[in-house]
Formats: structure tokens, C-alpha cells, sequence
């Protein structure tokens, strides 16, 4: 059985962590987003089709040409034009009935076995906010009658969410669908081509499904992969230090005696962190990071290579890869009212739905000492941001190097 991974694009909406690297790699519990997902897929396919763009060095570098028993075939969709497009360029690879699926989104083995029981179909969740999805409308027998995206009106609840089962006759309806108002061919008009001609069922999921729309997902993404972490400290050196609740730290850590853990955490291989450190649950942090004496980070991200100052204090955050963080640099993360915070993403304030959101600060940046970092504000890579500085607005980017 063959399998198409949608992941060519730059995904915007998770800037500025997708801007040195493809949204498929970024991390959860230090592995990447992608491999995740060919997880719940082993055993299932014997192979995955990665439709790829941006970036697809980065991916092909991390993967190789098979994972844990499927070979992985890589097919560049030059120009991102729509979902549709996409599906569209695995045609030459096909064989017979495959499944096609977002390639940041997250779907459990469960459903995906759901999937294979039927022919032409689509997995499908009722959601509170309909508006921001595909939404499907279908007779008794949930088989598919139409399906109009994001729609003005009350057209229901059961939404479209990414992941289908075809077989090959798709590829002639996508090349047949007239171009929607983006310019762009639409996976939505395949699904109809099919469904005016025969059964195209919607199988409701049963399990998880695990959207990564903007970076705080992330957090979102890890606070349910840490529900099933197991303890795991062999090979560490806690030297008594305090650990509460499920922890599991890498090899050769170093961790002082005066350390505080509170699990669920997860900390990387080769990590170091000093005396009065204090880490709070729902926290994972990566390789080779090292927290200074009365660090204090809860509820965050932090990736490979950090460096975390002196009694700074990073609350749910994320944190990219190889970031200075300097001494009593403090992350705000909740409005003094109690209510949900925004980011600004494309221009507009975009409601995150948390209560709790500090900064996303991307990749080789630096944040001096005694700096203030209001809730959901971002930081563009390489930033240097001096010392005393508070940031209330996101960080201006390089339009030279950004664009």
C-alpha cells in the first residue's frame, strides 16, 4: 500500500520557525514532526511518497531514502498550486488505491486503518468552528454529497481534515477541475468528481488528530505526546536531584543535586544544567542544552544547542535551535486579565486560544541580559536583541535576507 505526505510548502503561519528549516522538521519531544507521522504509517504502507518544495534538502537529509521499513520516494512540486496540484504529482508513482494526507497535520494509526476499510474516502471530525474548514455534507449513510470550503454559512459541523484514500481515477478529475479563485487546482474538486459518480465515504475519527497551523501548536502537539512519556533516566547523572512525576532525561546529562524536575519533562542527551535550576512540567528540552545556576523554564520548547542565562526565566515558550538566552531574560506569558493571547501573524492578531503563550524565538538568536519578552511576540533567527530591551511588538526581519 502506497502513501502521498503532502510537505512542499513554506508554511508561513509558522514563521519564524519555518524559516531556516520546512515545517516537517520541526520538533516534538526532539524528533521531527514527520517522523511522527511515518510512525503511525509502519506496517501500513511499504511506501511513502513525499511530495516536497521547500527545503526538500533538509528533509531528504534527515530521512534517506527509507524509514523503519518504507521506502521513501521523493517527488518536488516546483510550484506550490494547491492541494490538488499536489496529489497530482505522485501520479507517476502510483499503483493502485493510495492515501493522501497534509504532511504537518498528525493522524493516528487507528483511523488510518478506519481509512483502508473503504475504497474512495476521507477521515472527518466535528469541530466547534466549522467556518475554518472544508466542510462536508452527507446523507445517512455518510456518504459524501458536497463539501464547501470554509463556508459563510451554516452548513454543519463535519470537517474536512486532511486525509484521504483514492484510487487512481483521481488524478483525471483533478486534471479535469477548473481552477479555483487562488489560481489553483483543489483537492475539494476531486473528492466531488468522485462522489457525483460513486460512494466517496467520510469515516469519523476515533483517535487523535493533531493540526500544526501556527508554532504554538507545538506546545499543544507536546503536551499530548508527554501524557504517554515512560521514565527512563539510565545513563544519567541526576545525583539526587529532585524529580516529581514522570521525567525522562538523555544520556550523559548533567544535572545538579539542587535541581527541581516537575513531569512530565523530557530532557536531551548531553545537557547540563547548573544549581537551583528549576524545570516545570510540560516541558522538553533538547540536545546539548545548558541551563546557568536559577534557570527557570515551565510549559516550553527549547531545541537543540541553547544556552539559558543565569536565573532567566522562559515560560511557555518555544525556543529554536543554538539561541542565547542571557541572565534574568524573562518570557511574559499570560495578559495580567486572564485572557487568551495574541500573535500577529501576515499583519492581523490572531487569537492563539491559550491562556498561557510566551515568546517563539527562532533560531541563532540572542537576547541580552535582563531583557523582557511580552506574551506572543516572536523573534525572526539571527536577531540580536540588546540587553535591558523590552519587546512588545515581534521583531523586525531583514527584508534582504527574509523577504
Amino acid at each position: 500500500m502506497q502513501a502521498v505526505l503532502m510537505v512542499a510548502g513554506k508554511s508561513t503561519r509558522t514563521y519564524p520557525l519555518t524559516l531556516t528549516r520546512p515545517k516537517p522538521l520541526l520538533p516534538i519531544l526532539n524528533r521531527p514532526l514527520i517522523e511522527h507521522s511515518l510512525d503511525q504509517m509502519v506496517g501500513l504502507f511499504d511506501q511513502v511518497i513525499l511530495i516536497v518544495g521547500y527545503r526538500q534538502e533538509m528533509i531528504h537529509g534527515r530521512l534517506g531514502e527509507s524509514y523503519r521499513g518504507i521506502r521513501l520516494i521523493y517527488q518536488e512540486q516546483k510550484e506550490q498550486l494547491g492541494t490538488g496540484h499536489a496529489v497530482l504529482q505522485a501520479e507517476p508513482h502510483i499503483r493502485g488505491r493510495f492515501v493522501a494526507m497534509n504532511g504537518d497535520d498528525l493522524f493516528s494509526r487507528v483511523d488510518l486503518e478506519k481509512l483502508l476499510q473503504v475504497e474512495n474516502g476521507a477521515l472527518v471530525k466535528r469541530v466547534p468552528d466549522p467556518s475554518l474548514y472544508g466542510v462536508y455534507q452527507v446523507n445517512a449513510q455518510g456518504l459524501v454529497l458536497d463539501l464547501v470550503e470554509k463556508p459563510d454559512r451554516d452548513l454543519g459541523d463535519l470537517a474536512n481534515i486532511g486525509c484521504y484514500i483514492f484510487l487512481p481515477e483521481v488524478f483525471d478529475k483533478l486534471r479535469k477541475a477548473p481552477l479555483s479563485v487562488r489560481g489553483e487546482i483543489e483537492i475539494v474538486d476531486g473528492i466531488l468528481g468522485i462522489a457525483r459518480e460513486k460512494p466517496f465515504y467520510t469515516v469519523p475519527i476515533s483517535s487523535f488528530w493533531l493540526p500544526t497551523g501556527y508554532a504554538w501548536d507545538l506546545l499543544e502537539h507536546q503536551d499530548f505526546f508527554l501524557q504517554d512519556l515512560q521514565n527512563d533516566n539510565r545513563k544519567t547523572t541526576t545525583a539526587g536531584a529532585r524529580l516529581q512525576g514522570t521525567v525522562r532525561i538523555g544520556s550523559d546529562a548533567r544535572i545538579h543535586p539542587t535541581v527541581s524536575i516537575e513531569g512530565p519533562a523530557l530532557i536531551g542527551d548531553r545537557c547540563r544544567i547548573a544549581q537551583g535550576c528549576r524545570i516545570g512540567s510540560g516541558t522538553v528540552i533538547g540536545a546539548d542544552v545548558c541551563l546557568e545556576k536559577g534557570a527557570q523554564i515551565e510549559g516550553s520548547l527549547v531545541m537543540d544547542g541553547v544556552r539559558v542565562g543565569a536565573n532567566a526565566r522562559l515560560l511557555h515558550s518555544v525556543v529554536g535551535s543554538r539561541c542565547s538566552i542571557g541572565s534574568r531574560v524573562t518570557t511574559v506569558s499570560a495578559n495580567s486579565d486572564g485572557s487568551t493571547i495574541q500573535s500577529v501573524i501576515k499583519g492581523k492578531a490572531i487569537d492563539s486560544k491559550r491562556r498561557y503563550l510566551g515568546a517563539i524565538i527562532a533560531d541563532d538568536s540572542v537576547i541580552g541580559d535582563r531583557c523582557t519578552v511580552n506574551a506572543g511576540v516572536k523573534i525572526w533567527p539571527n536577531q540580536r536583541v540588546a540587553a535591558d530591551s523590552e519587546l512588545v511588538i515581534d521583531s523586525m526581519p531583514d527584508p534582504a535576507v527574509w523577504g
